[in-house]
């Protein structure tokens, strides 16, 4: 009998929970492109259709839809401005119908459902109490089908696949992280499902995300205070949701060409003399090296943008050489102003552009890791953005040619460290401004390089930063590495390809590694060199290659012994022979937000293993990289989706997918794989990018017996912003196959107040037999020795002719670009 009780007491309880919790629709508003939804408790939520395939969604518990500031990441809600909806009305729901989706609004119990037009649903809430409100805090709950996989939310850690897991958005300073620590450094409320959607929360609160760790079948999301905003995308892949949240947030901006290149860092690489000398080396080793980067200790005070006169004679000066040399220099920024730069402080103080104490409305005094307390600078308040800009140009006016934002959480502001939440800045509390400090004064920085700096292309590499950061920033994964034994750092290494992978699908294209891991003392260089060579093979896929480690650990690639300088050097000539087409898919990254770096699932989505593969990834879209990440190994896997595959480093062997090798490596092994067809730009190794005058654009073809292919080649003047005005050269260079003979056509260049240098094209075609003849335009080509054609290919613009090497199978064609439309005809 007291069982029975219990139980039904039990129902009631779970009957009034019911009742008190489950929301009902008590009426509705539309209005051209949205429909404002209220609720039986007093809230309400309003859809904004952007288009037909992109909604935004605020719901708001007291009805007023008001926030604080204005979104930190949203820059355009215009997808379609004449864009209208229309409202069917039934007794249960309410539905509206756009070309590619059906949402259907539920009355009683409110809850909304998204189908596509072939009515599978995407997205749709639980049914019961899919808003979940205590006090500011606000929780919603979708359904999650056993089937349904997730990516994104940025630079995290873990499995590509967030499925099964948990995040919080709270930037945080972790030197040393795990592959398993949440949260970091960034945080980027973006996602995407194989479901064909994507979600974006804006909300710079400390946000959760729950992809069905808690509950198996539920996926659900919180704010604990601040407007509840969310825009939902719909896509055929993860290409169009990808450009869809590039749409909303902004495209990101090009680095300088120079910066794709090498550059070599330290912590304690902070004194003239030392960047001298690694200048030199490079130079002297014959080792590609463009950008030479010096760490905090650069500065006399933080942040007064003075250079250590005990650490440097002449600055001016040393910049100037090292320029002379192809080096460009960038220098580390901290966002505060140490009290022991005691002019400095005051003057921010006086002004007012420090963070306030709400405690006592005095600068707050914040523990900073080097150079004593120091107030927090408030890069929220407009008139701080002049005094920052006056102060960083006195550097780029002695030659430097970028900044690294470091430490910008700010640094000693995680979670557990509470009293910052006393922190006031002009824009509001630090609850709320804490995820977005980072991308305020990448803001600044950038905005402010632009103003002193006008038509100049910046170059800034960030740490800490928030959804919309590609706007003024690229971004580096923070302090990678194993701080306890660096030479057990093979977990950290393995775990910063899938960091990588996600970092670009939430638009941080532009990204780099530390290459070798930033944390750990390196007691014994023989012993490090394996893991430090593997390291340095991932890092040159990275599109911003930066070695750098802590203290006065040495990096430099000659330290680790002659061979891992071999490899090294071999790896590093790799990458600046990537140059063109790297730069190409620069530009795409810039048009669309499609990363670089990309996961296996953006190039094949309906691949239900590619999902899985942490540990390889497509440089661009043509080539596919699988880096070894695990110590002393003589095989490695690698999956190869649906294609035919070309062994880059052997291309007379090929690989029907989809198909999982067990690949024979040794330390000079990158594997990598091309589809049959792949067209692949490069560029003569040199010491620096552009060092060559009139560098050969140098095409390597692999063709296909079945299918045609093509790439357009993408060109600017690698310093500017005139990219942002279109002004550029494409190129288009296709590959078919006729009656057993092969064409290759390269188009006009289409040239919009950019024209490309004068050169030779060389293409490189892997054929297994000595072709009959081969014409350009109808004349037949002479052959030529091939010392004759690799020594001529920058400086004789004159002479065209081909030559076969039967022992690589590799037929190579040298020819003038002169601008016009071109036809090779290679007859077997």
């Amino acid at each position: 009998m007291r069982t029975i009780l219990l139980l039904v007491v039990s129902i009631t309880f779970v009957i009034q929970s019911y009742s008190q919790t489950s929301q009902v629709i008590t009426g509705f508003e539309k209005d051209k492109n949205r429909v404002t939804i209220s609720l039986d408790d007093g809230s309400k939520m309003r859809l904004k259709f952007l288009d037909g395939e992109n909604i935004k969604f605020w719901f708001s518990p007291d009805g007023l839809f008001e926030r604080n500031n204005a979104s930190f990441a949203v820059i355009n809600e215009s997808f379609d401005q004449d864009y209208s909806i229309e409202v069917n009305q039934s007794s249960t729901n309410l539905e509206v119908f756009t070309e590619k989706l059906r949402v259907i609004i539920y009355k009683d119990p409110f809850k909304i459902q998204i189908f596509n037009k072939y009515q599978r649903l995407l997205f749709g809430d639980v049914d019961l109490q899919p808003y979940w409100i205590d006090g500011t805090l606000v929780k919603t709950t979708k359904k999650l089908r056993d089937d349904e996989h997730f990516l994104g939310l940025g630079e995290k850690t873990g499995d590509l696949d967030r499925r099964g897991k948990s995040f919080i958005m709270w930037n945080s300073d972790k030197p040393c992280y795990s592959e398993i620590e949440d949260p970091l450094y960034k945080s980027i409320p973006f996602f995407m499902s194989n479901y064909n959607y994507g979600l974006f929360l804006d909300n710079t609160f400390k946000t959760k995300f729950d992809f069905g760790k808690e509950v198996k079948n539920e996926l659900s999301f919180s704010a604990p205070a601040g407007a509840f905003i969310y825009y939902f995308f719909y896509g055929s892949d993860y290409k169009e949701i990808i450009k869809s949240y590039t749409r909303l947030t902004g495209q990101p901006i090009m680095p300088p060409k120079w910066a794709l290149g090498w550059s070599q860092s330290r912590g304690m690489l902070t004194n003239e003399n030392l960047t001298r000398e690694i200048a030199t080396e490079y130079r002297k080793r014959g080792i590609p090296c463009d950008i030479i980067y010096q760490d905090i200790g650069w500065v006399e005070g933080l942040q007064n943008f003075n250079w250590r006169n005990d650490r440097y004679d002449n600055p001016r000066e040393m910049l100037s050489d090292l320029n002379k040399q192809g080096f460009k220099v960038i220098v580390s920024q901290d966002p505060v102003i140490s009290q022991e730069t005691k002019a400095q402080w005051q003057e921010a103080h006086d002004k007012g552009y420090l963070v306030l104490d709400d405690r006592t409305e005095l600068a707050y005094d914040m523990p900073w890791p080097w150079g004593g307390n120091a107030g927090v600078v408030d890069f929220t308040k407009p008139e701080v953005a002049d005094w920052w800009g006056n102060l960083q140009q006195k550097t780029l006016e002695d030659g430097i040619k970028g900044f690294w934002t470091d430490m910008g959480e700010p640094a000693w502001s995680n979670e557990e460290s509470t009293d910052r939440l006393h922190m006031k800045h002009y824009l509001g509390m630090h609850e709320e401004i804490h995820n977005v400090y980072g991308l305020t004064w990448d803001k600044v920085v950038t905005e402010q390089f632009e103003k002193h700096n006008p038509n100049q292309r910046v170059f800034q590499m960030t740490r800490a930063a928030y959804s919309g950061l590609q706007r003024y920033t690229f971004g580096w994964s923070g302090d990678s590495g194993n701080g306890e034994d660096v030479t057990d750092g093979w977990e950290n290494l393995a775990n910063q390809i899938p960091l990588g992978l996600s970092a670009g699908m939430g638009l941080i294209p532009f990204w780099t590694t530390d290459i070798s891991g930033y944390c750990g003392d390196i007691t014994s260089y023989e012993e490090f060199a394996e893991l430090y060579v593997r390291w340095l093979q991932f890092g040159v896929f990275n599109p911003l290659s930066r070695a750098h480690h802590e203290g006065n650990n040495a990096v430099e690639p000659w330290l680790f012994g002659e061979k891992a300088e071999h490899l090294a050097k071999q790896a590093i000539e790799l990458k600046y022979q990537l140059i063109p087409y790297l730069y190409t898919y620069a530009r795409e990254a810039y048009e669309t937000g499609i990363p670089i770096l990309r996961a296996l699932p953006i190039e094949f989505p309906k691949d239900e293993k590619a999902i899985e593969i942490n540990d390889q990834f497509f440089f661009g879209e043509k080539l596919l990289v699988a880096p070894v990440v695990q110590e002393n190994v003589s095989s490695r896997k690698v999956y190869l989706p649906k294609g035919i595959w070309v062994d880059f480093n052997n291309p007379t062997k090929t690989y029907k997918g989809p198909v999982t090798l067990d690949y024979r490596v040794s330390l000079e092994t990158i594997p990598m794989f091309v589809e049959e067809g792949a067209i692949i730009p490069k560029m003569p190794v040199m010491n620096y990018i552009d060092e060559v005058e009139n560098p050969a654009m140098i095409v390597e073809i692999f063709p296909s017996e079945t299918k045609e292919s093509s790439f357009v080649l993408y060109e600017d003047d690698g310093t500017s912003n005139n990219y942002k005005k279109d002004e550029f050269s494409k190129t288009k260079i296709h590959l078919g196959k006729k009656n057993e003979n092969y064409t290759i056509k390269v188009d006009r260049p289409i040239e919009q107040n950019f024209y490309s240098i004068k050169r030779n094209y060389v293409f490189q075609i892997h054929l297994v037999n000595k072709p009959k003849n081969v014409l350009i335009n109808k004349l037949k080509l002479k052959k030529v020795d091939l010392k004759t054609l690799e020594t001529s290919q920058n400086t004789n613009f004159d002479l065209s002719g081909y030559h076969y090497d039967k022992e690589h199978q590799l037929l190579c064609i040298k020819t003038p670009d002169t601008k016009l439309a071109i036809t090779i005809e290679i007859n077997k």
